[in-house]
């Protein structure tokens, strides 16, 4: 997994460092999985997610709840859907 920040949508403060693994990054349909690397409540919605490279992208996380069998809990690990271009 790739490191990368989770910022606010709205004021644009960093949230929180994450894990993430990038499974599709077309042009405007990326997506993919992260967990937060501190243990720290975020709810659903949309964020800001800078990748290992520097790019950012508005994006919509949403919970994956299938993860607490491997042991992580499910309070802290995420789908992601790009909502706008990677720049």
């Amino acid at each position: 997994m790739a490191q990368g920040k989770l910022y606010d949508s709205i004021n644009g403060e960093l949230i929180v460092e994450v894990d993430y693994r990038l499974l599709d990054a077309s042009h405007n349909n990326w997506w993919g999985e992260l967990n937060l690397a501190e243990y720290i409540r975020i709810s659903d919605g949309s964020y800001i997610l800078e990748l290992a490279d520097g790019r950012r992208g508005r994006c919509i996380l949403n919970r994956k709840l299938n993860k607490a069998i491997s042991g992580l809990l499910p309070l802290h690990c995420f789908r992601f859907r790009g909502s706008s271009e990677l720049k």
